[in-house]
């Protein structure tokens, strides 16, 4: 029987599923329908506003990052998939924790556009966050840091995705497994792929020393996009997010996820706080 905490944790997947899905659709309609709108998390709530019911639509959206973001914190600091107490179980658990930290501004930004206060202007997340890094001491270097984290976190990303590691946690249905295997390979690939670009450009921002170098999703697309052959490559990126959509649907759903009883999570934060 689920607790409420697992319901949260699906229900933040599904959520997170959602984003990507729109993400992925946006882009591929600039390709083959010429809509021109650029891809962007902005750009995907917009397009859940202009449906009936938009603000209930993406204040649920915005309740189901928020539940991602509180999951990703249990896998970080709870160590609630049970990671070995080694060099690799803590690299991955800080990998949960950045993308905790990755989802909140996403959260954050869904329930600004749901209770009509707009997107707080200024500069983007990216460039902001980099911004910020460079005004601390031994920023660049600091910055440097952050873009091979990314890099890094990207590379993984695409290695589960080839080599299908994420089975260890994603019991999918037997009888679909093949094209299922197939979608959740190709999306974590794709996905893992454009990260590493964002971590290439907080690499470049850090060696420029100019923030606004750095980017996300958004310019890593474009990016590719201006590659040779980068209309079809943009297109396949763009299907590889719409699979990425699917993947954590399938995650909602097929996903073990260990979320212990609420008062073992305060039992779990008092040991790990004392």
């Amino acid at each position: 029987m689920r607790n409420k905490f697992e319901t949260l944790a699906r229900y933040g997947y599904l959520a997170r599923g959602v984003v990507y899905f729109l993400l992925g659709a946006i882009a591929l309609s600039s390709v083959f329908w010429g809509m021109g709108q650029t891809p962007s998390s902005e750009g995907a709530f917009s397009t859940i506003l202009g449906q009936p019911f938009g603000r209930v639509l993406l204040a649920a959206i915005a309740l189901g990052l928020f539940g991602h973001v509180l999951w990703r914190l249990a896998q970080a600091v709870l160590n609630a998939d049970h990671h070995d107490k080694d060099f690799k179980g803590y690299v991955v658990r800080l990998g949960n924790l950045a993308a905790g930290l990755t989802n909140t501004a996403l959260a954050l930004l869904a329930a600004r556009l749901a209770i009509g206060a707009g997107s707080g202007g200024g500069a983007s997340g990216e460039t902001g966050f980099a911004s910020w890094l460079l005004e601390q001491p031994f920023g660049k270097w600091l910055l440097g840091i952050v873009g091979l984290a990314v890099v890094g976190a990207g590379c993984a990303q695409v290695w589960r995705g080839v080599k299908g590691q994420y089975r260890k946690r994603v019991r999918l249905p037997a009888e679909h497994s093949t094209i299922l295997n197939f979608v959740c390979g190709f999306g974590l690939s794709a996905r893992g792929l454009l990260i590493a670009i964002i971590g290439g450009f907080f690499l470049y921002a850090a060696f420029t020393v100019q923030a606004d170098q750095a980017g996300g999703l958004t310019e890593a697309l474009d990016w590719v996009h201006q590659l040779p052959f980068g209309t079809a490559l943009y297109a396949v990126a763009a299907i590889g997010l719409l699979a990425f959509g699917a993947y954590s649907c399938l995650e909602a759903r097929y996903r073990n996820v260990d979320a212990s009883q609420p008062a073992a999570l305060k039992q779990a934060a008092k040991s790990v706080a004392g």
